[in-house]
C-alpha cells in the first residue's frame, strides 16, 4: 500500500518509507530493529492485517537528523581550484581531507578518470576535481547505484557493502574500539555475535568500514 491518510495526517508502511527516502526495506528493517540507537520513531498504528504504520512527519524528522549526524562525520573539503583540474591519488585525497593517499574510498580508487602508462609499467590513476567534489556531495546519501552524470567515462559500481545498514554497526565497533584503545583484531567476531551473521561475512564489514574510515 505505501501510503494512507489517518486523522488528516499522512502515514507510511514500511515499504512507503523505504520509498520516500530512497532505501531499501532492509535498512528500514535495522532502523527500526535498532532503534534505541537510531532514534527511529515508534508505530504510529497496527492496521488489522497486521501492518505497521508511522506518521510520515516523525519519519522526516528522523531522516534528517540521520543524515545531519552522518555528514558531521565526515572529513572537510578542499573546495578551492578548477573543477576541470586532473589530480593524483594523493591530491584527491588532499581534498577529501585524508593525510594518506590509500585512504581513498574504493568508489574512487578502482574507477578513475583517466590512466596513464608508467616507464615502471605501474598505473598512475586520475580523477577530475570535479568527480572527487561529487563524491563528497553525495557521501551523506550514498544509496545510488549509478555515477553522476558527466563526471568521468567509467561506468561507477559501488563496492558490495557501501549501502549495507550493517556498516553502522561495524563503525560504532571501531569506534568503541578506538576509544578504548583496543586492538582491532577479534572485532569481527564479535560484530558477528552482535549482527548473528556468519564472522567472515563481520570481518568484510569491518574491513568495508576500514576502508572507508
Amino acid at each position: 500500500m505505501g501510503s494512507r491518510n489517518r486523522r488528516q495526517r499522512r502515514q507510511l508502511d514500511r515499504a512507503g518509507i523505504a520509498t520516500h527516502v530512497g532505501v531499501s526495506s532492509a535498512t528500514v528493517d535495522h532502523w527500526y530493529l535498532h532503534r534505541d540507537r537510531t532514534g527511529f520513531p515508534d508505530r504510529a498504528d497496527t492496521d488489522s492485517s497486521g501492518r505497521d504504520w508511522w506518521w510520515q512527519t516523525e519519519i522526516d524528522a528522523f531522516y534528517t537528523a540521520h543524515l545531519t549526524a552522518r555528514a558531521a562525520t565526515f572529513t572537510e573539503v578542499d573546495r578551492s581550484g578548477d573543477p576541470g583540474d586532473r589530480l593524483t591519488a594523493p591530491q584527491a585525497a588532499k581534498v577529501l581531507g585524508y593525510k594518506d593517499h590509500r585512504s581513498l574510498p574504493n568508489a574512487l580508487r578502482h574507477h578513475p578518470d583517466d590512466t596513464e602508462q608508467l616507464p615502471s609499467g605501474r598505473l598512475r590513476r586520475y580523477w577530475y576535481r570535479r568527480t572527487v567534489w561529487a563524491y563528497a556531495d553525495g557521501r551523506s546519501q550514498r544509496r545510488s547505484t549509478g555515477r553522476p552524470t558527466g563526471i568521468g567515462r567509467t561506468q561507477y559500481r559501488p563496492p558490495r557493502y557501501i549501502d549495507d545498514p550493517r556498516l553502522d554497526a561495524a563503525r560504532t565497533l571501531l569506534g568503541e574500539a578506538r576509544s578504548a584503545q583496543r586492538p582491532i583484531v577479534g572485532l569481527g567476531a564479535e560484530l558477528a555475535r552482535l549482527l548473528s551473521v556468519p564472522e567472515r561475512t563481520a570481518q568484510r564489514l569491518i574491513m568495508e568500514a576500514l576502508r572507508h574510515d
